[in-house]
């Protein structure tokens, strides 16, 4: 079960810790991955080939976004909100061990089972990568707020929500279901 604290967070009840505030359809809808997430593609780690992933969720999820938003083979970083292109390549996250049976594609594909009520023995470890991410600790969520802080000290007029402090941190946290929020930069 999921639903949204005051902060505008997700928490899921089993694991409270885990406090995106982006759902899934909210990822795709404000344009990520160049719109090529759900593409076809051969995992090396099942052995398998994989196509229309995305046609096992919820219609509603997708409703409204075009579907060269969602499983283009090529990278069009104008589908981004931020226009950066950010992250690697299926490749190189199945090389770095990310890349489970479970979900061939990735973090985004375990969130999307997660939300949907899926759990399996991979939760603990794609949670603590989130945290690690884009948590209360997390790395590139406290880079950006540090970022805005600092523009802040130095007597520039910046929020949470000025994308020109680091459109490439901020493409890649709602990447992992987060956008900066004004109560972050207090």
């Amino acid at each position: 079960m999921v639903k949204r604290n005051k902060k505008g967070e997700l928490v899921f009840l089993d694991n409270p810790e885990f406090t995106p505030n982006l759902t899934p359809r909210e990822i795709f809808q404000l344009g990520s991955f160049g719109g090529t997430y759900w593409r076809p593609i051969y995992s090396s780690v099942t052995k398998k080939n994989y196509k229309n992933i995305h046609h096992n969720y919820p219609k509603l999820w997708w409703e409204g976004i075009p579907e060269k938003h969602l499983s283009s083979s090529t990278y069009d970083v104008k589908v981004n909100k931020y226009r950066k292109k950010v992250g690697s390549t299926l490749e190189d996250w199945e090389s770095r061990s990310w890349i489970t049976e479970y979900n061939p594609y990735g973090w985004v594909h375990w969130y999307c089972d997660y939300y949907n009520g899926r759990r399996t023995p991979d939760d603990t470890r794609q949670i603590m990568r989130w945290l690690n991410f884009a948590g209360p600790k997390g790395r590139f969520k406290n880079r950006l707020i540090n970022m805005v802080k600092s523009k802040r000290e130095k007597g520039i007029n910046t929020g949470h929500d000025d994308y020109s402090v680091s459109p490439a941190i901020r493409q890649s946290l709602q990447h992992w279901a987060y956008q900066l929020t004004e109560e972050d930069c207090k």
